[in-house]
């Protein structure tokens, strides 16, 4: 294959490969990391011998993905705080979300092993044939069904709760928002569902708070830190990974929150503040 025809090979699987990385590592650094170095190998690779590129492809950024999955493991049990994947901001970086998955999902995906996470995402998402899954996964097809299997048990039960259409999601975040920057207790207790958590990442370098669960608990940390803090400064309604929320500055701190629904209540709230995880957000 000509060297201008190679490259193109490559490009025209860029962006999947992007996406499949991201998946599978939750951080878009890594991911891009991870892709260069698969274009690296195809580069020294024999093209004539190779008859599918994007099956080589896969191939070859699954088996990177599962070898940093084993050391990023061991990075996130010591990660200062709660751990959150880098957050993809709509409709800028809706092309590394066409398969519909959500940050909800993304944090089920983390409870998952390394192999159950590639077996469920190779077949469930990005349509791999299980046989070609467990030539990649190093393992035989009946294990490979067994550890999607297994995967697709654990996701199934964290499902995003009852959807709501995303115009009305958007006012409620909107309204979640103001009722924080005022203080509004009751109109704060009246958005939480009973059993919401909050999900803070600051990644050590900026404050954070480690998970919250309860309607009262979540309360009282948003009141104290609309307290502490002062008034913070509203930067838009967002789309973050398939969750309604907004970007603002909290203290002067950048961060992303996102908010999942369950029907009228929020039932979950994710907020990162780790500065490495909104560097592409800082420029702008």
């Amino acid at each position: 294959m000509p060297p201008d025809r190679s490259i193109e090979a490559f490009e025209a699987q860029r962006s999947r490969l992007m996406r499949l990385g991201y998946r599978m590592l939750g951080s878009r650094h890594e991911a891009e990391d991870v892709v260069q170095e698969a274009f690296l190998r195809w580069h020294r690779s024999d093209h004539a011998a190779v008859l599918e590129p994007a099956a080589w492809l896969t191939r070859v950024v699954s088996r990177l993905c599962l070898d940093q999955m084993k050391s990023a493991r061991t990075r996130r049990e010591a990660y200062p705080g709660t751990w959150l994947p880098e957050p993809l901001i709509e409709p800028e970086d809706y092309a590394m979300r066409p398969d519909n998955l959500t940050l909800t999902l993304m944090m089920a995906l983390e409870r998952l092993s390394p192999l159950e996470r590639a077996a469920f995402l190779l077949h469930d998402v990005f349509g791999q044939p299980m046989e070609e899954v467990a030539n990649i996964i190093d393992r035989t097809p009946t294990a490979t069904r067994q550890l999607a299997s297994r995967a697709r048990a654990h996701v199934r039960l964290d499902r995003p709760r009852q959807d709501i259409p995303r115009d009305r999601a958007e006012t409620l975040a909107r309204a979640f928002f103001d009722a924080c920057e005022s203080g509004n207790a009751a109109a704060l207790g009246a958005m939480l569902a009973q059993d919401v958590a909050v999900h803070s990442d600051g990644g050590g370098k900026v404050q954070s708070y480690k998970t919250i669960r309860g309607c009262d608990q979540t309360q009282r940390m948003f009141l104290g830190v609309a307290r502490k803090f002062g008034p913070s400064e509203f930067l838009g309604l967002v789309t973050i990974d398939g969750l309604p929320g907004f970007v603002c500055r909290l203290g002067g701190v950048l961060q992303t929150t996102a908010l999942e629904f369950d029907g009228e209540r929020i039932a979950n709230i994710y907020i990162t503040r780790n500065p490495d995880k909104l560097e592409g957000m800082q420029r702008h």
